[in-house]
């Protein structure tokens, strides 16, 4: 995909991640961090929105992850 292809890859999964559950949005980060890592490697600018989002999803598998820890 070239740059473009990309950005609007990005902002269609940018969407449906904004457009799902708690929950659901985890099953996006693989997704998001591929299209995010491409962008990079073309040399484009990743929108300061997407690594935001990005941020976002991986505190929320941290937060799961020590919700779901045994005391």
């Amino acid at each position: 995909m070239n740059t473009s292809e990309l950005l609007t890859y990005a902002k269609h999964l940018e969407q449906q991640i904004l457009a799902a559950s708690d929950t659901g949005r985890l099953s996006f980060q693989p997704q998001l961090r591929a299209v995010l890592r491409d962008l990079r490697q073309s040399g484009a600018d990743v929108p300061s929105r997407l690594r935001r989002l990005d941020s976002m999803l991986e505190e929320q598998a941290a937060e799961q992850m020590f919700d779901n820890m045994p005391i």
